[in-house]
């Protein structure tokens, strides 16, 4: 195989640095699986490895990118053959393992998942480890008792890629969904998701007390810190919080009184530890009952490979909105 195209991370004795190189298959982390990647995306964990804001890789160099989308190139697993669709997403890559920004990607056949005939390589990339941690989430909150019935649902970070698919799923399954946010310039665009309403973040009181008004039928948060305190303290009996991430604090502050007097669940969620039956059938369900249906509007921008570098600043700032997919080889 020739060589290729990969953006790869640098640490030179504590200074973080990205760059293109140009790499050989050989040179990539151990996988009995090679993919020819279509597309790649952009996750706010991306935006802090490449710019070394938070210590992601676990080694270096590493390519970045936890997510990939395209076709088998090579595999020795029976599992898949040349030619199948599929898609990693999260598995330690960009961790451990080189990631999905490289023209050829090489990983453990556990990680791949196919793709779903409902869904193209590209609407996968769209969907991403963003939708797979909401979609994981919104499965956990059911299996835990979690129903319409129960009330609305808050999204924290709601325009983000997690909260702006967790939108879109909840409100096709029937869920009212009410909308966390600092910017009230986007109330058009989660209406559009299917947010019944939003709650500005500089209108809200999340008090003081052990316990506030119950309010919410659940939460899916992004942010942690004093919002996921809140949501604790306003959660009402038996409904499900799920912590997906910590964009504002990795602190948490409550006391246990929601969790003993009223039966608030708290589920911890982690896209990248799970087992291969469990990615197959999340990802199953993301191409049936909890497949996006506003993925055109989720999707606010589509570069190229080369223009990767000048995206992650946007994350960092808290400026993005939506998600962004990389085009590498196309369709």
């Amino acid at each position: 195989m020739q060589s290729f195209k990969a953006y790869r991370i640098y640490n030179d004795d504590g200074s973080i640095r990205a760059q293109f190189d140009t790499i050989g298959i050989d040179d990539l982390t151990e996988g009995d699986v090679v993919i020819r990647s279509a597309y790649s995306d952009v996750n706010y964990k991306d935006a802090l490895a490449a710019t070394g804001k938070s210590k992601i890789l676990r080694h270096y160099p590493l390519v970045g990118g936890v997510d990939v989308s395209g076709h088998v190139e090579k595999s020795d697993s029976d599992r898949f053959k040349p030619g199948d669709a599929v898609t990693v997403c999260g598995c330690e890559l960009s961790e451990i393992r080189d990631g999905g920004y490289a023209e050829y990607v090489r990983v453990p056949a556990d990680c791949v998942v196919r793709i779903p005939e409902t869904l193209s390589v590209f609407e996968a990339m769209a969907i991403g480890t963003a939708g797979f941690t909401a979609a994981l989430a919104v499965q956990r909150m059911e299996e835990n008792g979690q129903t319409p019935q129960h009330g609305p649902i808050v999204v924290t970070g709601a325009t983000g890629g997690v909260g702006s698919i967790a939108i879109d799923i909840l409100d096709g399954a029937g869920y009212e969904v009410v909308a966390y946010t600092g910017k009230q310039s986007a109330e058009e665009y989660l209406v559009g998701l299917g947010a019944a309403r939003l709650l500005l973040r500089d209108e809200t009181d999340l008090g003081k007390r052990p316990m506030e008004k119950a309010e919410w039928g659940g939460a899916i948060d992004n942010l942690g810190g004093e919002v996921l305190a809140w949501l604790t303290r306003t959660v009402k009996p038996f409904g499900n919080i799920a912590s997906i991430g910590l964009a504002a604090s990795y602190e948490l502050h409550t006391t246990v009184m929601p969790f003993i007097l009223r039966g608030v669940s708290l589920l911890g969620i982690n896209s990248v530890l799970c087992s291969p039956s469990l990615r197959q059938s999340v990802w199953d369900r993301l191409g049936n009952d909890l497949k996006p249906r506003h993925l055109d509007k989720i999707v606010t921008r589509t570069v190229g490979f080369d223009e990767l570098p000048s995206v992650f600043d946007d994350y960092i700032d808290g400026t993005n909105t939506g998600r962004t997919v990389v085009t590498i080889g196309g369709e």
